[in-house]
């Protein structure tokens, strides 16, 4: 009975917190629809609520800003735009500070989160899951001897929280893993094992 109510377990938690996940965000992204006058919402129009359509808006939203942004009209209007934000005390830090993640982790060209790594951490003889973020920059190189690599490690089973830290190249094994099939085995704390790689390398040899 035991086994049976553990397999029940196994179907519907997983279920259970995708349909949670699938209604936070859309939820979330319904509120666009305050954006609308209430006589367009689909509650005026239709007399029901539906669900998604701000989710669709929203998606709508960004698609089109994406699209402007790439001529030259579009993007001085962003560069007002930010102007304008730079002005602001508290709301310049906050947005500057987002901007800067965002660009980093988006960037195609970057280099944040393409690589999972191996290394030995809180203390020698620990092993645990991370992903390489890039390099030391600023003064923070000055105090550095040899070759660095700044690394994310993230807790389980919530990846979004985490440390960073700055460790010697020749201590990171850079592993022939997909950051997907990371982030699968570190959210279910070491229960869901990714397929043997073949091309594991120490990244400082």
């Amino acid at each position: 009975m035991k086994r049976y109510f553990i397999t029940g377990l196994l179907i519907w938690v997983p279920l259970g917190i995708t349909v949670w996940v699938l209604k936070f965000l859309i939820g979330t992204m319904d509120q666009s629809l305050l954006l609308l006058p209430s006589s367009v919402h689909p509650e005026t129009l239709l007399g029901v609520h539906i669900p998604g359509v701000g989710t669709l808006l929203t998606l709508l939203v960004v698609f089109v800003s994406g699209l402007l942004t790439t001529n030259i009209i579009g993007q001085r209007l962003l560069l007002f735009w930010e102007g304008v934000l730079w002005r602001i005390p508290v709301v310049k830090s906050i947005y500057y500070g987002v901007k800067q993640v965002s660009d980093t982790l988006f960037s195609s060209q970057g280099e944040a989160f393409r690589k999972a790594l191996l290394v030995q951490y809180p203390r020698q003889g620990s092993w645990t899951i991370a992903f390489m973020t890039g390099q030391p920059g600023g003064d923070v190189v000055n105090y550095l001897k040899g070759e660095y690599v700044s690394v994310y490690v993230p807790t389980t089973p919530n990846p979004t929280s985490g440390f960073f830290l700055m460790m010697p190249k020749s201590d990171v094994i850079e592993l022939d893993m997909s950051v997907d099939a990371a982030l699968k085995y570190i959210i279910s704390m070491g229960v869901v094992s990714p397929d043997n790689g073949n091309g594991k390398k120490n990244s400082g040899q």
